[in-house]
């Protein structure tokens, strides 16, 4: 069943227009440049992300963090923060909108300890008072669209996203991504999709349905289910940056493109190996492994080939394996 012309239609976030009703969602240790423009390649209209970026560190850097550059042709992108104290995070606004950022994005879902137990992330879902505030600080100090991205609430126990939403949508956040699981879920369990339809309701300002968005399939339903404005894909980019590119390419025309082969995938991490060598050195090495084996799936023999990446020392070694999964495909 087709979906709603209007997901053909541009997204207006405040003064921003976009030609794309698809988001790639901020991660950490991945949607960096390398990351970014791979996505871009096949998703030229929809809104990336960087890593997000902690507002207290910057405030003690006396220079921008790598996970901050933007490239030339990354537009639309968005830069995302976190913190509990709104004086950084205005401040660190403000460093992003200079960088190139064209909206503000705050993290108030992320459930790794880490980060909750500074204040920040989904910590914010049991501190309304301080998410609000947040949001009036950033809103004031700067002329680009604020977003929010958060989850259904702290536990099954308690869930006080309608609220929490509104909250949000009245200290001048202008569009929210919510990712329907809770902080105790973490990536567990289904994403209870049936809350992003009911804060969809609640909401005058577009809301983002995220979770388990891992198809052009999955979109779809979701779409369906809640009425969202749009999709964030977050994990079901793993290996698959082409995701988001088959998502928007349905919305805006109906169809569906060929499933993407393991060949395309092991040609994809060959040039992500390098990029990430050639960007970041030995670091970047060590971090292409992850995103090799996420790319090692669904063909015979991918089991062994992500043990194998997982212990490469050199982009020649990385190159060598790929290469010789490649042939064997082509056998």
């Amino acid at each position: 069943m087709a979906l709603s012309e209007r997901y053909r239609q541009p997204l207006t976030i405040g003064t921003l227009s976009l030609q794309s009703r698809v988001f790639q969602s901020p991660l950490s240790g991945v949607t960096d440049l390398v990351f970014r423009r791979l996505v871009r390649r096949y998703a030229p209209d929809s809104m990336l992300y960087t890593e997000m970026v902690s507002a207290t560190e910057l405030h003690h850097l006396r220079q921008l963090p790598q996970i901050m550059d933007i490239g030339p042709q990354e537009q639309p992108i968005s830069i995302q923060l976190f913190d509990c104290r709104p004086d950084f995070m205005a401040e660190a606004a403000r460093k992003a909108v200079a960088q190139g950022a064209q909206t503000i994005d705050i993290n108030m879902g992320c459930p790794v300890n880490k980060i909750t137990k500074k204040g920040g992330g989904s910590s914010l879902l049991r501190q309304p008072e301080v998410a609000e505030a947040i949001v009036k600080t950033v809103v004031s100090a700067v002329d680009v669209p604020v977003t929010v991205k958060t989850r259904l609430g702290w536990s099954d126990d308690d869930i006080q996203i309608l609220e929490f939403a509104q909250r949000l949508q009245d200290a001048g956040a202008q569009m929210l991504t919510l990712h329907a699981r809770t902080r105790a879920q973490g990536y567990q369990g289904s994403a209870q999709w049936p809350w992003i339809g009911r804060v969809k309701q609640a909401l005058s300002i577009p809301v983002i349905a995220n979770g388990d968005i891992f198809s052009v399939a999955a979109a779809q339903a979701c779409l369906e289910q809640t009425g969202a404005d749009g999709v964030m894909c977050s994990r079901g980019s793993l290996g698959n940056p082409f995701l988001v590119g088959e998502i928007d390419h349905f919305l805006k025309t109906g169809e569906t493109l060929p499933p993407v082969t393991p060949s395309q995938r092991l040609t994809w991490a060959k040039e992500h190996l390098q990029a990430l060598w050639d960007y970041k050195g030995q670091r970047g090495l060590f971090q292409a492994r992850k995103h090799l084996a996420w790319y090692c799936k669904d063909f015979p023999g991918a089991a062994q080939l992500r043990e194998q990446v997982f212990q490469m020392t050199s982009v020649a070694e990385g190159e060598k394996l790929l290469d010789q999964a490649l042939v064997a495909l082509a056998a």
